[in-house]
């Protein structure tokens, strides 16, 4: 029972108070991690296993079982998706960005259960479709369930999401930076340090436990590479200016099928999975079987300078084929692992040209390869921050950031250009959801309080003199309101009819300042955001706006009046 004086606390409200705070929560995006690491752990398991009963490992053209076998599983995979699992369709990131932005963190377990199976048989049948996105997806949705079970408040459930899905990103691409740079980037869109330390501990967490089952090997086999030249730096700007226009080629192509096939009536759901999946299935039976599946084992013989230049340009035509019709029949897969295929074959292609026409501009092939990963990231999937550690950390070869980092802006720049709707953004307006941009939010234009002050008044009165004295200094003035220097550095106001005020009630000797002590207005500084004016402005009829290097020094003024008129273009 509860002592009379009331000085206990109730159980309820000590773990409400446990709950929310900041260590438990930090704890808890441990724990989130290491859960996602094990599903993704399965998940790895559970796509191998398929994709060696189905079309074997690796798959053989000109065997009829790589058409047949993905058509029926497809089948299959229709009937569970739009029966079982209609919320495991599409790659995930947008799903898991609403759960954000619409269902305040909601994703149900068996989103995460049906992500597992369908996206497990999908890849494993040979769609061209990679596990890295439904990993984030399924780590979020885990995330969410545990957050659901300990009654998180709202403000914390809605954040659990994307710190369970950096956890499952960072499993799948054993690659932790890249994760939180791409879900801060992309699905976040804002930094703040309880935030960013959560998603850093739960991406990490998930590596750990991922590398402890899997081991420690990279995604891909990585050569010896030597440094990028200075001088082959028109090469990789070649490759970047490529890229981009090939990033834009692939985002029309999704948009366009994708929307075309969502206008047919529904019965056609049922076939388009097994159609897009005998079609991929044809490539590989047709003499391309590395299509077929995420193609890492592809990748990694790219690296090793396998091909010649004529075969891995067809290859990147036919895995961009591929990608579009698998991912625009609406089977649940992603589109990481399919996006570093094709910019892994292109970059490799061009070097490989190159190589043989301009030999005195080519580098190792497997350089340019990671760079092609870094301008398809960055054109198609418009991840400028996370396309340039990606390639750095996948490779762990800093030595050429530089012609990451000249590639991949111009891919990305070309990208904005050409098409001005991120691939992400497309998607979820195609499905009648309005999700926050974080490239427009990104580009949007930052208004300064320096752009909605007034220049300072010509007539500040002084704390130290007297109210008559302050009162002959305002009479030819039109102003209402006039500031009053506080201190050194503080500065308060007092308008015209209080002045009146104090005048009638005998108080024109008495100094100004004591008269209208009170708390200074808060500081401000021009280059400070205009909501940072807003939050004082209901407080405050006038705002006084100082040097930052100097507080004594006025340089402007700001009211509600100037702040609103300043929204509205005035």
């Amino acid at each position: 029972m509860k002592p009379a004086d009331g000085t206990s606390i109730s159980h309820e409200s000590r773990l409400s108070s446990l709950l929310s705070g900041e260590r438990f929560f930090l704890f808890l995006a441990i724990v989130i991690g290491a859960f996602s690491g094990l599903a993704v752990v399965l998940f790895r398991i559970f796509i191998d296993w398929t994709i060696r009963v189905f079309i074997g490992y690796p798959p053989a053209s000109h065997q009829l079982r790589v058409i047949f076998v993905p058509a029926a599983v497809s089948l299959v995979i229709a009937a569970l998706v739009i029966h079982v699992f209609p919320r495991a369709r599409g790659s995930g990131v947008n799903q898991t960005k609403a759960a954000l932005y619409i269902y305040d963190g909601y994703i149900s377990l068996r989103t995460a259960i049906g992500k597992f199976l369908t996206a497990g048989l999908a890849i494993g049948a040979g769609h061209s479709l990679g596990p890295e996105d439904p990993s984030l997806q399924i780590g979020a949705s885990l995330a969410s369930f545990i957050g659901r079970k300990l009654h998180l408040q709202r403000d914390r459930l809605r954040l659990i999401a994307p710190i369970g899905a950096a956890a499952g990103l960072a499993a799948a691409f054993n690659a932790p930076i890249s994760a939180v740079l791409f879900v801060i980037e992309e699905i976040v869109g804002r930094w703040s340090t309880g935030v960013f330390g959560a998603v850093v501990l739960a991406a990490v967490s998930s590596v750990v436990v991922t590398r402890s089952f899997l081991g420690s090997e990279p995604l891909f086999h990585i050569p010896d590479m030597q440094p990028a030249r200075l001088g082959e730096l028109v090469a990789y700007a070649v490759l970047g200016i490529i890229g981009g226009i090939v990033s834009v080629l692939f985002a029309r192509a999704i948009g366009i099928s994708r929307a075309y096939l969502k206008s047919l009536p529904r019965w056609t759901q049922y076939l388009q999975p097994a159609i897009a999946g005998a079609l991929v299935g044809a490539i590989g039976y047709f003499g391309l079987p590395h299509v077929m599946g995420p193609g890492y084992r592809t990748i990694d013989a790219v690296l090793k300078d396998n091909f010649t230049w004529q075969l891995l340009l067809l290859l990147t035509i036919a895995k961009l084929a591929a990608t579009t019709i698998s991912f625009t029949s609406g089977t649940p897969g992603g589109m990481f692992a399919p996006t570093l295929f094709i910019g892994a074959t292109l970059g490799a292609a061009v070097g490989a040209f190159e190589r043989v026409y301009f030999p005195h501009l080519t580098g190792p092939i497997a350089v340019y390869a990671f760079v092609g990963m870094g301008v398809l990231f960055a054109g198609f999937l418009r991840a400028p921050m996370t396309s340039v550690f990606m390639v750095l950390e996948v490779s762990g070869d800093y030595s050429i950031i530089v012609p990451v980092m000249v590639a991949n802006t111009l891919a990305y720049l070309i990208s904005r250009k050409l098409q001005p709707v991120p691939i992400f953004d497309l998607l979820s307006r195609q499905d009648g959801v309005e999700l926050p941009s974080m490239e427009e939010q990104r580009e949007q234009e930052v208004l300064r309080i320096e752009d909605a002050m007034q220049p300072p008044p010509a007539l500040i009165l002084l704390g130290t003199q007297t109210v008559d004295s302050a009162i002959a200094q305002v009479e030819h003035s039109g102003d209402k309101i006039f500031l009053v220097t506080q201190d050194p550095t503080g500065w308060t106001y007092i308008d015209r009819e209080r002045l009146k005020q104090m005048s009638v009630e005998g108080k024109g000797n008495a100094v100004l300042g004591p008269l209208i002590a009170g708390p200074s207005m808060p500081r401000l500084y021009p280059d400070q955001r205009i909501e940072s004016a807003l939050r004082y402005a209901h407080e405050w009829q006038l705002l006084t706006v100082v040097h930052r290097a100097d507080a004594k020094q006025l340089v402007g003024v700001i009211a509600l009046e100037d702040i609103l008129t300043h929204f509205s273009g005035g």
